[in-house]
């Protein structure tokens, strides 16, 4: 990062909104729930309102006509489904509403070393979604080692990339700083990060910022531009 570091007297309402992925992924949230956690991405402007792949045409019907993204998973959580099933649910999604899309590389193959196949994969669903749809890919950083880290990456960055990510939320850990810091330095300028699994506040948003991330996963919206307007109201 170059410039004034990110913070409560420097940051927009809008800046911080922006950053936001409104995470609704919990496998067991019904119909009114996702209806309501889209409304709620509608009005804080996030965004995106990232959904399973089953309410994306729920999503789009209830973000219509905002400016809020609908972003979607793809071979979540494990990335152990076929890149040819990976493609599949890209296409699916892109044709329902989605316009960004969070794929899980396969962990497996990238901690076996299987450069090739780890970089196809990822190809496979960024050329479903070639001008229709950005693509963050997700490493699940949990379960590799800094070389690993490096690696996926490269390889998400060759494969033609928009994000890389640090994790789906659900894996024993989410977010560091460190990892932010590794992914940021291991990819181009024109590269974004993503920060998911455990950003929960407005200081810890503004950290995951300052460590390189350009967008947030968070279910932990409303408090965190709640936070964000009470502390500048006090300024």
């Amino acid at each position: 990062m170059t410039g004034e570091p990110f913070s409560i007297e420097t940051l927009t309402r809008e800046q911080v909104a922006k950053t936001i992925d409104h995470s609704l992924l919990r496998p067991e949230l019904d119909s009114e729930a996702v209806s309501a956690g889209c409304e709620l991405a509608r009005a804080y402007d996030v965004a995106s309102a990232c959904v399973k792949p089953c309410d994306v045409v729920q999503a789009h019907e209830l973000l219509a006509g905002s400016d809020v993204k609908v972003s979607t998973v793809i071979g979540f959580p494990h990335g152990s489904s076929t890149s040819a099933v990976k493609a599949f649910e890209a296409e699916r999604a892109i044709a329902e509403g989605a316009e960004e899309l969070d794929m899980v590389l396969n962990i497996g193959r990238l901690r076996s070393g299987a450069v090739d196949e780890v970089r196809a994969d990822i190809e496979a669903v960024v050329e479903v979604a070639a001008g229709r749809a950005l693509v963050k890919v997700i490493l699940e950083n949990a379960y590799l080692d800094e070389a690993q880290k490096i690696l996926g990456c490269r390889l998400s960055e060759e494969a033609g990339a928009d994000f890389v990510k640090t994790s789906t939320g659900f894996a024993p850990s989410g977010a560091t700083l460190e990892d932010l810091r590794l992914i940021r330095r291991s990819v181009s300028p024109g590269i974004g990060v993503k920060a998911a699994g455990g950003i929960r506040t407005l200081d810890a948003l503004i950290d995951a910022m300052n460590a390189g991330a350009t967008r947030v996963g968070a279910t932990a919206t409303r408090a965190i531009l709640e936070e964000l307007e009470a502390r500048q109201a006090k300024n």
